[in-house]
């Protein structure tokens, strides 16, 4: 059963007095006004496609990185081998390894928000896929976390990179900032996100792609992006 909302929430839904869509810059603006907890909440992006979820080839699946960050620090662990092993390290990984890292996960290591790895360790990391597939901490390609560019993998997930995909709804939940960003900066995520998913737009997809944008605080209501079809 859902709890019901409480009086913050329903003062702030009572703002909206009824006005819940917005041109963006606006919505950008408001969604900041919105949130209800004392925490510096997340501002939450969700776009619904108009895909067919059932059709694994209109899957809508990628990576970005936010140009003004995430607000928060993430935690990167690299599985490599050789010279790649102390670039890693100079790079500012949190963990290292080759086979012992491998060993450690198995064992159900997972303090880490992000796992790279490089291609020729993959083999090694497929065992993995009980313990990182639950959590969605297995690298893939699609998600740009298997990568050849150790150093340059590491600086995009520290300044703050997402994963977006779409759920069996055809919907995308994603972050683009902190309630503390100024408008500007989640203009700047929002922008890099929406033009990713724009990008990714499946060839057989027809019609209407985007079909609605909604932004949140994660304790907070929501807001519709005006004008958001594509």
């Amino acid at each position: 059963m859902t709890a019901a909302h409480g009086k913050k929430y329903k003062n702030k839904l009572e703002s909206l007095k009824g006005q819940a869509v917005f041109p963006l810059d606006d919505a950008l603006a408001k969604v900041r006004e919105l949130g209800v907890a004392k925490f510096d909440e997340t501002i939450e992006a969700t776009f619904v496609l108009g895909i067919d979820p059932k059709k694994g080839e209109q899957m809508v699946r990628g990576a970005v990185a936010m140009p003004a960050g995430l607000g928060k620090k993430v935690t990167v662990a690299v599985i490599t081998n050789g010279d790649n092993l102390k670039i890693a390290e100079k790079s500012g990984a949190d963990f290292v390894g080759t086979d012992d890292l491998v060993e450690k996960i198995n064992g159900g290591f997972t303090d880490f928000d992000v796992l790279l790895a490089t291609p020729d360790m993959m083999p090694k990391v497929a065992k993995l896929g009980k313990v990182l597939g639950r959590k969605g901490l297995m690298p893939t390609p699609k998600a740009g976390t298997v990568v050849q560019d150790v150093a340059k993998a590491i600086s995009e997930q520290k300044a703050g990179k997402v994963e977006y995909k779409t759920d069996k709804a055809g919907v995308i939940h994603t972050v683009i900032g902190k309630k503390s960003f100024a408008a500007d900066k989640l203009k700047a995520n929002y922008d890099a996100l929406y033009e990713a998913i724009l990008k990714a737009k499946p060839s057989t997809v027809k019609g209407v792609y985007v079909k609605g944008i909604y932004l949140a605080p994660t304790m907070g209501p929501g807001v519709k992006v005006l004008a958001s079809v594509a």
